[in-house]
């Protein structure tokens, strides 16, 4: 699973998204994050909402929407056996995530999606988890670049309302005022 960047390339982004893992029926047949299946549907909405995606009719490679300033990734690479990756499993992927990062010379906020994809991120940034822990809606710096964490927005605590659409607008509006003081 690759990282999806905006057709301006890696040096455009400004904003990173951090998801779980590629989901079995969506982004895993697609080649692309959060595509295909349900936990894109709130993410792109917020994305389209906050100004960092436009829907992409015009799209041939079947993917509606084109990022602008943003990337979108994973903290683990592979759909996990049970969708529950084990820490070797997220400890060998980081090496990706840290090159995600580097690749992204323009960076300054992270959005993270749950809190493997928090501590991970936390970790490739250099930081300790212990002193960056995850909580929603919280957000932290390490190294010149904004964290804010987020629930993952997958079907099943959408569905709980663990995570409501509102709460994640205020995840995206904290990331939108972080942006606009880097």
């Amino acid at each position: 699973m690759n990282t999806w960047y905006p057709v301006a390339g890696a040096n455009s982004v400004r904003l990173l998204i951090v998801g779980l893992a590629p989901g079995l029926r969506g982004a895993n047949r697609t080649g692309i994050p959060f595509t295909g299946d349900e936990s894109g549907t709130l993410l792109f909405k917020m994305l389209k909402r906050h100004g960092f995606a436009v829907t992409d009719e015009a799209s041939s490679s079947g993917n509606l929407y084109r990022l602008k300033e943003t990337a979108i990734t994973n903290a683990v690479r592979c759909v996990p056996p049970g969708n529950k990756p084990v820490g070797a499993e997220i400890n060998t992927c980081r090496t990706f995530l840290i090159e995600t990062i580097s690749r992204c010379s323009a960076l300054k906020v992270v959005v993270t999606l749950g809190k493997i994809a928090h501590d991970s991120t936390i970790r490739a940034l250099g930081g300790k988890v212990a002193q960056h822990p995850f909580a929603h809606a919280a957000g932290t710096g390490i190294a010149g670049v904004g964290v804010v964490s987020s629930y993952h927005c997958s079907r099943y605590n959408i569905n709980t309302g663990r995570l409501t659409q509102d709460m994640f607008d205020a995840v995206f509006e904290k990331a939108v005022r972080s942006l606009a003081t880097a």
